[in-house]
């Protein structure tokens, strides 16, 4: 055959190629006879239960891998040392430490509390056992833990209280130096966390609840002064309940508190005058942070029976906002007889309309910014006529100063007949809390006084001491009656009038003073200090 001369110039040219084409099949065939290398083993040494194991795992192998190779199977609590995840090398050692634990539920003795109640009334030197003590019973579990068979120790993991122990209440007698004074209806203070009643004389005295735990929120006698409505520290973490609400006859007193099963009572609770066994309050909902709650802003009743207990509460306001800093709280004050009710909130005055559930601002409050978290509720006090509201109201501002943040406080009067708003006592300061004597006949005419506190220096009334005065129901004939000038001042607080006057005609006003309980008659400004233990923090008078 004949090869035409172009084929042969196209064969030299591919040449080259087809001869690179076979080098290289020749080397892939040459490395394909060659021996494989293999991969590295680990030698891998596993200490455990007391002895050492060994185990071969490929390079790139875990400790997880290397305990299932040996046959070693974990509990939930052993311990492995590298972690299970960690990626081992040639000659590593892992250490296995088995965890094991035991539980143990034992009964331990709770013992009671020794308490003594400081009384003036006893010789100095003498007790009177008020309340036997009583030890409790708490069951503990305890759990203990071992490592390798090692205790490496033990922690209580849950405390029950069986039974809660009962403290020992002693009274003790210590030296009173005060001369006793005639007093009428009955005066209940607080001390120490204890109730006290007085009647007829600041000598006859004696306790009301003396179990040392009341926090001083409500504290009221009702009207006619035979029951005592009280709030009690909660036993229970603040953050899920503050306080619990009480009530205790004056008449058997200490033995026979009644439990309202009602919890979280901060603003309000008074006895709903003209209605027999019943107490209207207000509630707030407990919270982590400060001030410690977020109010409900509600109203309820409960009434209760000395022998069945409190029946189910009856609702008034549902839960609502409450205006401008709502989360702070409502107070609520009843007319002396029991007829109207008004509402304090940091934003304004007004009635609740009882029939329809609903509230009917009567006058609006410049509300006070605290940049803290607390917020200022007006005060408010009921004329003895039930015709007038006397309230404590945030006067305009001076100078470059936001009307939110002035300083200025005025006590005010509002007329329920007409709608007339005139101050009284301008620069009073926010805490100067109105207070009414009962309503007295003179001559033709009824008529009743206001006491009130004045701020030191009422720029700062915030943090200012004040001091006790008295005015007629217009605003006139104003006195300052205590304490002294150059004494002193009093803490912010609601002062007591009398329920009547005594025989010689002296009007007595109650108050807390330097811890202690004081007497001063409002037309001469005598002053009697009835306690001395420097303990007393409320009163209530009826």
């Amino acid at each position: 055959m004949t090869v035409h001369p172009s084929h042969r110039a196209a064969a030299r040219r591919n040449l080259p190629g087809r001869v690179f084409f076979l080098a290289a099949l020749a080397v892939v065939l040459a490395a394909g006879c060659q021996p494989q290398a293999t991969q590295a083993e680990l030698a891998i040494h596993i200490q455990v239960d007391g002895q050492t194991l060994s185990a071969s795992l490929g390079a790139g192998s875990t400790v997880q891998q290397a305990l299932a190779a040996a046959g070693v199977t974990l509990s939930d609590q052993d311990r492995v040392t590298p972690p299970p995840y960690s990626l081992l090398e040639d000659g590593d050692t892992i250490q296995v430490t088995r965890v094991t634990e035991t539980f143990e539920t034992r009964q331990e003795i709770i013992p009671f509390e020794h308490q003594e109640l400081r009384n003036e009334s006893l010789p100095e030197g003498d007790t009177l056992l008020l309340q036997e003590g009583r030890n409790g019973l708490k069951e503990i579990t305890i759990r203990t833990v071992f490592e390798d068979g090692v205790n490496v120790g033990s922690s209580i993991l849950r405390e029950v209280v069986l039974e809660p122990s009962q403290p020992e209440i002693v009274m003790v007698g210590v030296q009173a130096a005060f001369a006793p004074l005639t007093i009428p209806g009955r005066l209940v203070y607080l001390s120490g966390g204890n109730a006290w009643l007085m009647e007829e004389s600041t000598a006859n005295r004696r306790p009301l609840v003396a179990s040392g735990d009341l926090d001083g929120r409500v504290l009221a006698l009702s009207p006619n002064g035979n029951w005592l409505l009280f709030s009690r520290k909660s036993k229970l973490d603040a953050a899920s309940e503050i306080n619990t609400l009480w009530v205790v006859s004056a008449e058997t007193g200490i033995h026979n508190p009644i439990d309202l099963r009602i919890s979280n009572v901060i603003h309000f609770a008074a006895w709903a005058p003209g209605e027999g066994n019943m107490v209207a309050y207000s509630t707030v909902e407990p919270r982590p942070a400060a001030p410690g709650w977020q109010a409900n802003n509600d109203l309820l009743t409960v009434t209760f029976s000395r022998w069945s207990g409190p029946a189910a509460p009856r609702e008034i306001l549902e839960p609502n906002s409450g205006g401008v800093y709502g989360w702070w709280g409502t107070n609520y004050a009843f007319s002396p007889g029991g007829s109207y009710l008004a509402y304090a909130r940091p934003d304004g005055i007004g009635m609740v309309d009882l029939e329809e559930a609903a509230l009917q601002p009567l006058l609006e409050i410049t509300p006070l910014q605290t940049r803290s978290d607390w917020a200022w509720i007006p005060g408010l006090a009921w004329g003895a006529d039930s015709k007038t509201l006397y309230i404590v109201t945030h006067a305009a501002a001076t100078g470059l100063v936001s009307a939110e943040e002035s300083p200025n406080f005025d006590l005010s009067a509002l007329s329920l007949v007409n709608g007339a708003n005139v101050q009284l006592a301008p620069l009073a300061g926010m805490f100067a809390y109105p207070s009414v004597s009962a309503l007295e006949l003179q001559g033709a005419e009824k008529n009743y006084q206001v006491a009130y506190l004045q701020a030191v220096f009422p720029g700062q009334s915030e943090t200012s001491r004040y001091r006790l005065v008295t005015i007629d129901r217009d605003g006139s004939n104003a006195t300052i009656l205590f304490p002294a000038e150059g004494s002193t001042g009093l803490e912010p607080q609601a002062v007591q009038w009398a329920p009547e006057a005594l025989a010689s005609g002296e009007q007595l006003i109650a108050l807390v003073y330097q811890g202690n309980l004081w007497l001063v008659d409002a037309f001469t400004g005598q002053s009697y200090q009835i306690t001395g233990d420097g303990l007393t923090t409320r009163l209530d008078w009826k």
